[in-house]
């Protein structure tokens, strides 16, 4: 097909260093190419906001069913883990199309309704205050363990309905989850990660049968109340499915936000202390942490076709990593994006959420906890900041991250 040649990259995204601070690579990356052909990943990297807004907003030419495939095929052994424990998810959100991901959107969206969203902000407060006087009470303390990793882990399962008795249970099975299917686990990590993968996906299955034989006034409920109506609308197999996504999209997610976050606005002291100061600056101080250090920062899809992005021919059967990290410092569309700065006024066009049929379902619920944190630790601790001469530790996979631990400490 006719297009600019496709320029190679040799970038690693599990090295050390990128997973450190990928933004340096990824500008000289972008302002060279809007694309490029990484053997590393046997993937497509895709560099500009432009481009990649359109990709989200074009569910015919690029298709989602790849988003939750293991990046390197799995070991034999942890396969066999899977299989016997009975491991089957069907596609339910990220990694379908219309027409099947339309219906099941479509019931989704009814029970994230407004209104059990803001039923949550009073429960994301108070949960957020407990674990806060626990923390700052210790001279240093780890932001992650303390708080940013129990505090989305609770919401997230209270809103699925999981019993508060099982929370502590499930958080362990959640551990490196992001490394099966995003990163580059040996065999014996695969093993590791397959056998708590299939001890999750059995009590999301005991869950919903228990929902389904007896609804309360849970999300999972709703999905079971749509199942008894009309089995084929919403089979037993797509609620497992689903809760079993949301629980870990839900939590992951969240923790590396809210723990960027305070690393960005206590690195940047003036933009903290105008917080402090001025607390109506929080909700677009939380767009410009979805902007300038997202969570999320890469995403995926397939072509269905031939195409051109950016000038860049591309074949059919592509597999496509977006760099949502990139595109959020694309400086076409954001002035001076290596700063950070919480006025920012066009903050949210960020890509942090996707855009078009797949935009986060969570989206709400994330900026609220995050919005809540930094409200209640702006009021109560404004003299916080970090513990100096401290290294971050990034897990090594290619779409999440977030310090796997952020000392704090109280100043004097």
């Amino acid at each position: 097909m006719t297009g600019a040649t496709c320029p190679i990259s040799n970038v690693d995204p599990f090295a050390g260093d990128f997973l450190a601070d990928p933004y340096p690579t990824l500008a000289t990356m972008r302002e060279e190419s809007p694309v490029y052909y990484s053997p590393v990943l046997d993937m497509w990297i895709v560099t500009r906001h432009a481009d990649i807004h359109a990709i989200f907003r074009d569910h015919e030419t690029f298709s989602a069913t790849i988003v939750q495939d293991p990046i390197h095929p799995p070991a034999d052994a942890a396969r066999a883990v899977l299989t016997e424990g009975g491991f089957r998810p069907t596609p339910t959100m990220s990694n379908v199309d219309p027409p099947k991901h339309t219906r099941i959107r479509r019931h989704n969206m009814r029970s994230f309704s407004a209104r059990r969203i803001a039923s949550l902000e009073p429960r994301i407060r108070e949960r957020a205050a407990q674990l806060i006087e626990e923390m700052v009470a210790k001279p240093e303390f780890d932001l992650v363990a303390g708080l940013t990793f129990p505090l989305p882990a609770y919401m997230i399962f209270t809103f699925l309905g999981f019993p508060a008795e099982d929370i502590e249970l499930l958080k362990g099975w959640c551990g490196n989850r992001a490394l099966y299917s995003w990163g580059r686990p040996t065999a014996q990590e695969q093993v590791e990660i397959a056998g708590n993968m299939v001890r999750y996906w059995q009590y999301c299955e005991r869950f919903a049968d228990a929902r389904i034989a007896e609804p309360v006034d849970d999300f999972t409920s709703d999905l079971a109340r749509v199942h008894l109506a009309d089995p084929e609308e919403l089979s037993r197999a797509e609620i497992t499915g689903i809760v079993y996504a949301l629980s870990f999209a839900g939590h992951e997610t969240t923790t590396n936000l809210t723990t960027n976050a305070l690393r960005r606005l206590l690195e940047n002291r003036a933009q903290w202390e105008a917080l402090c100061a001025e607390d109506s600056l929080i909700p677009n101080a939380v767009e410009e942490v979805l902007r300038h250090d997202t969570s999320v920062i890469a995403w995926r899809r397939v072509t269905t076709r031939p195409v051109q992005i950016g000038g860049v021919g591309v074949p059919e059967g592509a597999r496509l990593m977006l760099s949502l990290a990139s595109a959020n410092h694309d400086p076409e569309q954001f002035a001076d994006p290596a700063t950070f700065d919480v006025r920012r006024a066009n903050a949210r066009d960020h890509l942090a959420f996707g855009t078009g049929i797949h935009f986060c379902l969570g989206a709400p619920l994330a900026r609220i906890e995050v919005r809540a944190v930094l409200e209640l630790l702006t009021e109560r601790t404004p003299d916080l900041e970090l513990v100096p001469g401290q290294e971050y530790d990034f897990s090594p996979n290619m779409s999440f991250r977030g310090p796997r631990r952020l000392l704090l400490r109280r100043g004097g």
